[in-house]
């Protein structure tokens, strides 16, 4: 019976949420990988932009996938290079790890200078599919309200977690609001694209007295 009711089911009605036990493995694997991670300067723990970018793919319609990729976006870049990557390939499966690599502009140690990094990650955005960016996106737009925040309360001494500094960091986000628009903008990258537009609006208002180096 219950098979037959789900064949009457609305064809408006959206279909039910789907996080299984994967999700929640996910979610004990990024915390243990992160546990001892804070973000830049700060004594928040990193976990918190982790399940915060989980939080808006989710929103934005992204599956459990792209959900469980959204949680360990940074896991290679941060915590382990390609060993990582191959352990979440195992774990998880080979979408996962596409899209974390994907996500990940940087899988050795050392990383590579910060502005080759940056732009190449903005060049690949262009050309990545559509689940990747919206992972990206989320990713970007979880950070940049958070700079947003940050700037408004401490200002311009915020720039000195960043190695791109000012220039740089305003540089990057307001490059990357145009790869993705020339991929395809959605409603994610809009509102990036107000978020970076007013911190480029307070920036702008305010003397350059010190920035980041």
């Amino acid at each position: 019976m219950k098979s037959e009711e789900k064949t009457h089911q609305h064809p408006h009605e959206p279909p039910d949420p789907m996080l299984e036990q994967r999700f929640v493995d996910a979610l004990a694997y990024t915390i243990n990988l992160h546990v001892r991670q804070a973000r830049k300067g700060t004594r928040v723990p990193y976990v918190s932009h982790l399940l915060g970018v989980a939080s808006i793919v989710l929103a934005e319609g992204g599956d459990e996938d792209m959900a469980i990729a959204a949680l360990l976006h940074d896991a290679v870049e941060d915590q382990g290079g390609k060993p990582t990557l191959h352990e979440i390939e195992r774990r998880f499966g080979k979408r996962v790890a596409r899209l974390v690599q994907a996500c990940t502009d940087a899988d050795s140690v050392p990383k590579p200078p910060w502005k080759d990094r940056k732009t190449r990650y903005i060049e690949a955005v262009r050309h990545e599919p559509a689940d990747a960016r919206l992972i990206s996106a989320a990713d970007k737009l979880h950070n940049a309200r958070d700079i947003l925040a940050d700037y408004r309360q401490h200002g311009e001494e915020v720039w000195k977690r960043f190695r791109g500094g000012r220039e740089g960091t305003l540089w990057y986000y307001r490059s990357l609001v145009d790869a993705f628009r020339a991929a395809g903008s959605n409603r994610l990258v809009e509102e990036l694209d107000r978020v970076v537009s007013e911190l480029e609006d307070l920036v702008g208002k305010t003397p350059i007295t010190a920035t980041g180096s």
